[in-house]
């Protein structure tokens, strides 16, 4: 089965799996009532994100089960994403101690890295070595771009924009570098995640909720680690194409701790929370989102790889540099912004 046909018959049950959960929502009083950390006003139903999960699950075994993707490596992303999937549904319904989700977080993490066989092989720099440190790094990366994707989960429509501009413009390279690597399970997820996104942006009429942010996180990230065993080059197009999410949630969270607030006390002051406040519209910030992962970053992430660079870690530095200077001018991390 081609992959524009799987591609269509997932976005449709997506689409359609979400508007259940919107009525299952409703039915059971999942509702996301504003309070004065909320980016919306209106109280919403929230979880419909698992509609992403449960149709992305499925596509990744019906491609396994095809041969379209290697085994080994599909495992490893459905498994461990069901573990985070199922543990922020947990969490969406009640609650779960947030050292006890960390600590999750953290065991799923180092199962993934085990399961890939460890990095201790990766060099950086045109040739330094990180032995065993690379796993750690590799640990770190995927529990913090799992968290990271949870807070950037604010505004209608951002982060499954963020999802679909990053799979899509990943697929791209993949064939434009003739990798090995499968591109059919990233145009996969970016189907899936438009499905959710109609329910979504430009007014929500459901929410994600965190089993579907935390998964997306890891998922991204297990992709992102996959690319690695591939082509340094690669994984570090995955770093720039995530450059918005990864530059708002490092630096608002290194400004507030630096100002003597908690790591995990809610709060709404990222580049794209305050800026949605400013404007008065989710939809403008979301669009720039895209903007800036297609026009900006999406080409230094083909340099990124085309050009064989000596030193490509200069890259993530020429991608990162004005989102950064971009976050210092908004005041992110800074709750009077």
């Amino acid at each position: 089965m081609s992959v524009v046909i799987m591609g269509i018959i997932f976005f449709l049950l997506t689409l359609l799996f979400t508007g259940y959960m919107r009525h299952y929502a409703l039915k059971k009083n999942i509702i996301d009532n504003p309070n004065e950390r909320s980016s919306h006003s209106i109280p919403t139903p929230r979880g419909g994100g698992t509609a992403v999960v449960c149709s992305y699950l499925l596509a990744s075994a019906v491609l396994i089960y095809s041969q379209q993707l290697e085994v080994h490596a599909g495992l490893t992303l459905i498994i461990a994403g069901f573990v985070i999937a199922l543990l922020g549904f947990l969490d969406d319904h009640g609650h779960i101690n947030s050292l006890v989700r960390l600590a999750i977080h953290f065991l799923v993490a180092i199962g993934v890295v085990f399961s890939l066989g460890g990095f201790s092989e990766v060099t950086i720099f045109h040739g330094f070595e990180l032995g065993f440190f690379a796993n750690i790094i590799a640990v770190l990366f995927l529990v913090w771009l799992l968290n990271l994707y949870n807070f950037m989960d604010g505004i209608n429509g951002i982060a499954s924009v963020e999802a679909i501009t990053t799979t899509v413009s990943m697929a791209l390279l993949y064939l434009l570098l003739h990798t090995s690597l499968n591109s059919d399970i990233l145009w996969l997820l970016a189907a899936c995640v438009f499905g959710f996104l109609l329910w979504n942006f430009p007014k929500a009429k459901i929410f994600m909720g965190d089993a579907c942010s935390g998964f997306l996180g890891l998922t991204l990230g297990i992709l992102a680690l996959i690319a690695l065993k591939e082509n340094l080059a690669l994984f570090y197009a995955w770093i720039i194409c995530l450059g918005v999410f990864v530059v708002d949630a490092t630096y608002t969270l290194i400004k507030r701790v630096l100002n003597g607030y908690k790591m995990y006390d809610a709060h709404r002051s990222h580049s794209y929370q305050i800026l949605s406040r400013r404007w008065g519209s989710h939809t403008p910030v979301t669009l720039i989102v895209a903007m800036i992962n297609l026009f900006w970053l999406f080409p230094i992430a083909y340099m990124t790889v085309m050009q064989q660079w000596a030193y490509p870690e200069l890259t993530i530095l020429i991608a990162y540099l004005p989102l950064v200077i971009l976050a210092i001018k908004i005041k992110a991390g800074n709750p009077d912004a």
